[in-house]
């Protein structure tokens, strides 16, 4: 059986399709509200017992080759599962909603991952650190895999697979190349024998068309949750029978910011000036900002790695003695000892969403200090995304420009596409051409499972 597969920065869904029409997989159960889709995130009682995990879920045709390449690091796995069973620990992994939770109860604890798609374009990675997130999408596709047919009842075996124009990484193409391998070996690997990939504002767009009564250009725009990607399609409903669309796709163009970044920033300019950024040194001098952005940069790996250092706690001890409001940067100091870089993002994030129905959210941080709050506005959302909503907007017009052509309608989808901020100030670039605001997280999903009822029929 066929499936498209949304392997997403925040969350992962799937679709197949049902007379002639997309139906998106309940992954997590129908008697949830929001069982469509499985939050992209891990946790592991530790580290080191993720391979033996997925050496458990292979299916028989993958496990003796997989045992053989993870050999050295399988042996360590049974050192850790040793410990975990003496101390009475589960050794199962945890994901979505589930695993979040397991974090945030004791985030000194256990290991956590959110969004490993951010990382898989990323440059300069050792072999091991290559295999170590082929292993970790492996296992959250074994789990998405597992789920799908629990609630279909049948195998899944082939899939198209979403990915943006271009992942993060600073090499171009190296980096897509990368990324694509990581994501086709753990996908065939948990046992996809066919593994397509199809552009993630393209599948969007294929959903859209279905809705089309003539041929129209539109300007797909997907704000995802790592990238940001933006593709001027021609589209038309007599245009679903064809195989090949590259004819029809005028232009496409792709940049690494997305709603990881609307969170960060919110963070940053909503949460960090109550640790100390932007206070003064005894001296008078302006605080130093590097600890700030590194503590929730939660989408580098080296600036976490940095942040985490014993050398930068040190740096964080002498600073708070140098600081005017030692209190503040103690707190900054609570969220390295605690490890609270994905508590303080998720906290922005929960805030972010909030603004959707709110002009304004009080964000709790009582993790760091009794009693610590902040409000954010959405002019607070607006204002720390200034350069944020500037990149998405040269997007569109670079899109346009390669294009050589102006849209008939621009189509808005990804988690982010819900804020009224977005949706505000993309319509303010092309004022005149109707904007649309599609299914913020199924249009992807239901376009790849569109894709694939056409190449796997």
């Amino acid at each position: 059986m066929m499936i498209g597969f949304d392997y997403g920065t925040s969350n992962c869904g799937v679709a197949t399709m049902r007379n002639g029409q997309p139906h998106i997989i309940p992954l997590l159960g129908n008697k949830l509200g929001d069982g469509k889709y499985i939050a992209s995130n891990l946790y592991a009682p530790s580290r080191d017992v993720i391979t033996n995990w997925l050496a458990q879920q292979l299916p028989a045709s993958q496990h003796e080759s997989y045992i053989v390449e993870r050999k050295n690091q399988l042996q360590k796995g049974q050192s850790a599962l040793r410990e975990l069973k003496f101390d009475g620990i589960s050794s199962e992994l945890l994901f979505g909603k589930a695993a979040l939770t397991q974090y945030l109860e004791d985030p000194e604890e256990g290991y956590y991952i959110k969004s490993p798609k951010s990382f898989l374009g990323a440059s300069g990675l050792a072999k091991t650190q290559i295999q170590f997130f082929e292993d970790i999408v492996a296992c959250m596709m074994s789990n998405v895999k597992k789920l799908t047919e629990e609630a279909l009842q049948k195998e899944v075996t082939q899939t198209v697979i979403g990915r943006p124009i271009n992942f993060q990484g600073l090499h171009g193409e190296e980096s897509n190349r990368q990324a694509i391998s990581v994501l086709t070996k753990a996908a065939k690997r948990v046992g996809f024998k066919d593994v397509e990939f199809q552009y993630e504002p393209v599948a969007a767009g294929f959903e859209f068309e279905a809705s089309l009564s003539q041929e129209t250009r539109v300007l797909v725009v997907d704000i995802g949750g790592g990238t940001s990607d933006c593709s001027m399609l021609l589209m038309s409903p007599h245009f679903a029978k064809y195989d090949n669309r590259n004819e029809h796709l005028l232009a496409h163009t792709g940049v690494r910011v997305a709603g990881n970044d609307f969170d960060i920033q919110l963070a940053l300019q909503g949460i960090m000036p109550s640790l100390g950024m932007n206070s003064l040194l005894k001296t008078g001098k302006p605080m130093p900002t590097s600890s700030f952005y590194q503590a929730l940069a939660i989408n580098n790996i080296n600036e976490q790695t940095k942040f985490y250092s014993a050398k930068n706690r040190r740096e964080l001890v002498q600073l708070s003695r140098d600081a005017k409001e030692t209190a503040m940067i103690e707190r900054l100091l609570t969220v390295h000892d605690h490890k609270l870089s994905y508590q303080l993002v998720n906290a922005a994030e929960q805030a972010k969403i909030g603004l959707s129905e709110h002009q304004e959210q009080t964000i709790c941080l009582n993790d760091i200090h009794d009693s610590l709050a902040v409000n954010v506005t959405r002019a607070t959302l607006k204002q720390a995304n200034m350069r944020t909503l500037a990149q998405i907007a040269q997007l569109m017009t670079s899109a346009v420009a390669e294009a050589q052509c102006q849209p008939d309608v621009i189509f808005v989808t990804g988690g982010t596409a819900k804020s009224p901020v977005l949706s505000e100030f993309l319509q303010q670039q092309m004022p005149g051409i109707p904007l649309i605001v599609g299914d913020h997280f199924g249009s992807v999903t239901s376009g790849l499972a569109r894709w694939a009822e056409r190449i796997y029929r």
